[in-house]
C-alpha cells in the first residue's frame, strides 16, 4: 500500500468533466477504489471521499432511472 492518499473523484474522473465520463465507467472504478479502500490496499483523501460520493450516487440514480424506464416499458407492452 503506498502512503499517498488518492482524491477518489480524480481517480475517475481523471482530466475529464463528470459529464464526460459514461455511468458504468464510474461504477466499475467506483467499485473497484471502495473495495480496495475497505481491503486497506490503498488510502483515500477522507474529507474527499464523501464529498465525491455525489458522482458515485449521480451514476447509481441515472441507472436506477434507466432500469425504472425500462420496467415501465415493458410492463406496458404486457398490458397491451
Amino acid at each position: 500500500m503506498s502512503d499517498r492518499e488518492l482524491n477518489f473523484a480524480r481517480e475517475i474522473l481523471g482530466t475529464r468533466s463528470y459529464r464526460e465520463v459514461p455511468d458504468p465507467e464510474v461504477l466499475q472504478e467506483a467499485e473497484r477504489l471502495l473495495s480496495q479502500w475497505l481491503a486497506g490496499e490503498t488510502r483515500m483523501e477522507r474529507p474527499k471521499l464523501y464529498d465525491h460520493y455525489a458522482l458515485l450516487l449521480l451514476a447509481l440514480t441515472r441507472q436506477v432511472r434507466a432500469l425504472e424506464a425500462r420496467v415501465a416499458a415493458l410492463e406496458g407492452a404486457q398490458a397491451e
